[in-house]
């Protein structure tokens, strides 16, 4: 049989058919030209969960829900001090999902579905993942700097020149190190480079690279559920940037759960250390306990200005834990659903299309000061500005830059920023 060769969408719909007809492994394996393990292996590894219920009965995996006394009644389940999570135990089994059992219309607990196309885009994720970037961490890039530095900014040598007098200590080629620089991973820029800077800039797709590949180990959005269900009571934090026109100034946004409340800062480019000083410049301004408090845990995206999380997590100072970063799935956006909500509220002060690079952090404060101060229905007619300081402290919100506005002065239109 071969083995040599990745299921194609078409398998995925042959995988997804039988299954649905409740066939074995075996059988389908024999369709496919491929061994049965190779099936088992695909099914669990890319099956989808969904949280429905069934026709005419919602969605309800406690174990005592036959037997509660809010039966019937208006409830929120992960709010229950009684609730127990009751999994079907057929998913621990052959065929692992949901797709041919005879019960799923009547079942209200957690499905396992095998979809193809979920599986297929899935798949193209995680191959196109492992095949770009660059295994590069914190320690490298702090040794090529020791060792370009001086040679290129200060005596004004060019990357071949540096490269061939350090071959035995730099094991990377002129063009790598050439991404480096345009990735904004070094203390070297292009304005250091005589000849290069007077180039006019090629016009092709910038790919886009990981700092640290391994940044998703024990850090996985399956990581992040575990251990909710281990600390309920976490408070969770949603990180996400938000772009104005492509290449110009971002915005890095995050986002408190519990209480709406958005941070924003102006990002001059949409880069792995504009993130970690901005933490850093928290941490400075809160102080460790304060952070500590606020920052239990944060749930952002793959993008790659997230992916050096060891500097976001410690303080370099003194190798102290001060966060947990855990990452969403690949175009997962409804994974930190909150957040992206709550862009809708920004999006109508800075609509798409709308270019940041004028704009600065006193603007941005009183943009979100606005956006803080505008009451929720879902706060029971309180403001995240509101619930923030009752939880945290008058002092804290102050220190973050963001003032109260009275409710008839809030204003959420394109005017508010216009000079």
């Amino acid at each position: 049989m071969p083995n040599n060769k990745h299921l194609s969408f078409d398998d995925r719909l042959i995988i997804e058919n039988n299954l649905s007809l409740s066939k074995s492994f075996k059988y389908i394996g024999k369709l496919l030209n491929k061994d049965c393990t190779t099936i088992s292996k695909e099914i669990r590894n890319h099956y989808r969960v969904m949280n429905t219920g069934s026709v005419g009965r919602r969605f309800n995996n406690c174990l005592y829900r036959r037997s509660c006394p809010n039966r019937g009644k208006t409830c929120v389940i992960s709010n229950c001090v009684n609730f127990k999570e009751e999994k079907c135990p057929l998913l621990d089994n052959p065929p692992y999902v949901c797709n041919g059992c005879k019960q799923r219309t009547q079942c209200t607990l957690t499905k396992h579905i095998y979809d193809a196309t979920f599986a297929f885009q899935e798949y193209r994720d995680v191959l196109i993942e492992t095949r770009q970037g660059l295994w590069i961490d914190q320690s490298e890039i702090d040794y090529l700097n020791s060792i370009l530095v001086p040679l290129i900014k200060i005596q004004n040598q060019s990357i071949h020149q540096a490269l061939v007098n350090n071959k035995n200590k730099i094991m990377f080629s002129d063009k790598t190190i050439y991404k480096f620089i345009d990735l904004g991973l070094l203390d070297i820029r292009n304005i250091d480079l005589p000849r290069k800077v007077r180039f006019r800039p090629r016009k092709e797709k910038t790919t886009v690279y990981k700092i640290d590949k391994t940044c998703l180990v024990g850090r996985t959005y399956e990581d992040f559920l575990e251990y909710m269900k281990k600390h309920p009571d976490t408070p969770i934090v949603q990180m996400d940037t938000v772009e104005g026109i492509k290449g110009g100034k971002v915005l890095l946004t995050i986002h408190f759960v519990n209480c709406s409340f958005m941070l924003a800062f102006i990002r001059n480019h949409n880069d792995a250390q504009s993130v970690i000083d901005i933490f850093n410049y928290l941490q400075n301004t809160l102080g460790i306990n304060k952070f500590k408090e606020l920052f239990v845990l944060i749930l952002t995206d793959n993008g790659s200005e997230f992916s050096n999380p060891t500097e976001i997590e410690f303080d370099l100072g003194t190798g102290e834990k001060r966060t947990q970063i855990f990452y969403c799935h690949p175009s997962s956006p409804y994974e930190k659903g909150s957040c992206e909500v709550n862009h809708e509220l920004l999006r109508r002060i800075l609509p798409k299309g709308t270019s940041f690079d004028k704009l600065n952090q006193e603007e941005i404060n009183l943009m979100m000061s606005h956006i803080n101060s505008y009451k929720r229905k879902k706060l029971n007619n309180e403001s995240p500005y509101s619930i923030f300081s009752k939880l945290y402290g008058e002092d804290t919100i102050n220190k973050l830059g963001i003032q109260e506005i009275e409710p008839n002065n809030v204003n959420l239109s394109t005017r508010l920023l216009k000079k």
